[in-house]
């Protein structure tokens, strides 16, 4: 298993008062999704790396046993075999079993023995 990305997302009450700190820092808004009238989650990028904020509701609503935790961050990687990477990892908690995204990844959620969650991604 190789890991190809790791991208923090950062967990918040709400995405559109944190844009202009992300974007002094030269970051631009890639990919975004509503959740009602404002954003519940967004992709931010700049030369050096990526960033992604959801909202604490949009969490709650897309990965329950994740909010649970009532994480202020959590980690996302990319990997290029999720049957590989969850071998590896089989002494962390498993929190959201694998599944279908809408935007056509297999991911799964887990919890290592330190507390940190981690979503594990193959495209």
């Amino acid at each position: 298993m190789s890991l190809k990305k790791l991208t923090p997302i950062l967990i918040v009450d709400a995405i559109e008062p944190c844009l202009p700190t992300w974007k002094s820092l030269g970051f631009e808004v890639s990919t975004s999704v509503a959740h009602g009238d404002t954003l519940g989650f967004a992709i931010l990028t700049q030369a050096k790396g990526e960033l992604m904020l959801q909202t604490k509701a949009s969490l709650t609503e897309d990965l329950p046993a994740v909010a649970e935790t009532k994480p202020a961050s959590l980690l996302y990687a990319d990997v290029t075999s999720l049957a590989q990477a969850s071998e590896q990892l089989k002494e962390c908690r498993v929190l959201v079993p694998k599944r279908k995204t809408f935007y056509g990844a297999t991911e799964i959620w887990v919890q290592t023995a330190a507390g940190q969650i981690l979503g594990l991604a193959e495209l």
